[in-house]
C-alpha cells in the first residue's frame, strides 16, 4: 500500500497510489532493490532532507548525471591521444575537473540527504569509491590509482536500471557459475593428465608437465591456433591424436560455453520473474487499499444519510 495514501478520498487515494507507483517504477518496483528507502509523501514533507533526496531521485537530474558520465567518458579516451592532448589538454583537464567537482556535489548531496543509509547500499558505495579514486594526487606512491579514473564510467551502472538488472542477474549467477567452473577444473586436470602421458615424451614444449600440459588445452579451448600450432604437428607423431583434440573441443568449448549461459541466463530470468511478482503483488495492494477507501466512503455516506431528517 502507499504510504500516507490510506486516509485519502477515493479520488485522492488514486492520484496517491498513482504517484506511489510511477517513482517506485523507476527503482525496480521494490524497496529490496532500492538504493535507499522510499520515502512517503507525509515524510517527504517533514524535513528538508526528504526533498533533497527525492530531488536527486528525479529523473531530470538522473538524465544530466548520465550525460556528465557519457561526457566524461569521451574526455578519458580523448586524453589517450597525444595530438589531441597537445592542442586541447588543457580545456579536457579543465573540463575534466568540472565533471569530477559535479560528482563530488552530488555525492556529498546524497550523503546529507539519506546520512548513514548511503553506506548500506552496495551501489552507493561504488560511487563512493570510484570518485575518491579520482580524487588522488597524481604524484607520489598512490599515482599508478588515477588509471582508474575511468571506473568513473561506470557510475551509469548504478543511474540506469536495466544495466543494474543485468549485474544483479550476473552476481546472483556466481553460485550457479562456481558450480561449473569446479566442473571444468576437473575435465582440464583429468584431460591434462592423460595428455601429458600421451603426448609429453615427443612435444616436451607443450606437454612436458601438467602445468605446460594445461596451458595448451586452455590454448586448444580458446580455438586459437589450435590445429596448425598444435593439432596437426601432434598428427604427424600421434596419428590417432585427433580423437582426443575433438572430445576435448566438443566438450570443453561448446559444452561448457553453454553451461555458462545457461546459468546466467536462468539468473538474469529468475530476477525478471521476481520484480513481475512483486509487481503483482504491489497491485494486489492498491486493490485492496483502494476497496477499503470505498468501504470506508460508503459507511460514511450511509451513516450520513441515516442520520438525515424524515
Amino acid at each position: 500500500m502507499a504510504p500516507g495514501c490510506e486516509s485519502q478520498g477515493v479520488l485522492a487515494f488514486e492520484r496517491c497510489t498513482t504517484s506511489y507507483s510511477r517513482l517506485r517504477s523507476r527503482h525496480y518496483l521494490t524497496n529490496d532493490l532500492l538504493p535507499y528507502p522510499m520515502l512517503s509523501d507525509t515524510e517527504t514533507n517533514t524535513t528538508w532532507r526528504n526533498r533533497l533526496g527525492n530531488w536527486i531521485a528525479q529523473p531530470s537530474v538522473e538524465r544530466v548525471l548520465i550525460a556528465l558520465i557519457l561526457i566524461n567518458a569521451l574526455i578519458l579516451g580523448l586524453e589517450t591521444f597525444p595530438a589531441v592532448m597537445d592542442r586541447y589538454g588543457s580545456l579536457l583537464k579543465a573540463l575534466d575537473a568540472a565533471i569530477l567537482a559535479i560528482f563530488v556535489v552530488e555525492l556529498t548531496l546524497r550523503i546529507v540527504a539519506h546520512g548513514w543509509r548511503f553506506f548500506r547500499d552496495p551501489w552507493s558505495i561504488f560511487d563512493f569509491s570510484v570518485v575518491a579514486i579520482a580524487l588522488i594526487p597524481a604524484s607520489g606512491p598512490l599515482a599508478v590509482l588515477r588509471t582508474l579514473r575511468v571506473l568513473r564510467v561506470l557510475r551509469i551502472l548504478t543511474l540506469m536500471p536495466s544495466m543494474r538488472r543485468v549485474v544483479t542477474g550476473l552476481i546472483s549467477a556466481l553460485p550457479g557459475l562456481s558450480s561449473v567452473l569446479m566442473l571444468m577444473g576437473l575435465i582440464f586436470y583429468v584431460a591434462a593428465v592423460v595428455a601429458t602421458g600421451l603426448f609429453g615424451e615427443q612435444f616436451p614444449q607443450w606437454f612436458g608437465n601438467l602445468g605446460e600440459t594445461g596451458y595448451t588445452l586452455f590454448q586448444v579451448m580458446t580455438l586459437e591456433s589450435w590445429s596448425m600450432g598444435i593439432a596437426r604437428p601432434v598428427l604427424e607423431a600421434y596419428p590417432y591424436a585427433w580423437i582426443f583434440f575433438v572430445i576435448f573441443i566438443l566438450v570443453t568449448t561448446f559444452t561448457m560455453l553453454n553451461l555458462f549461459i545457461a546459468v546466467i541466463v536462468n539468473a538474469n530470468q529468475a530476477e525478471h520473474d521476481v520484480e513481475n511478482a512483486n509487481f503483482v503483488e504491489m497491485q494486489h495492494e492498491q486493490t485492496r487499499a483502494q476497496i477499503q477507501a470505498l468501504a470506508v466512503e460508503v459507511t460514511t455516506l450511509k451513516a450520513l444519510l441515516e442520520s438525515r431528517p424524515q
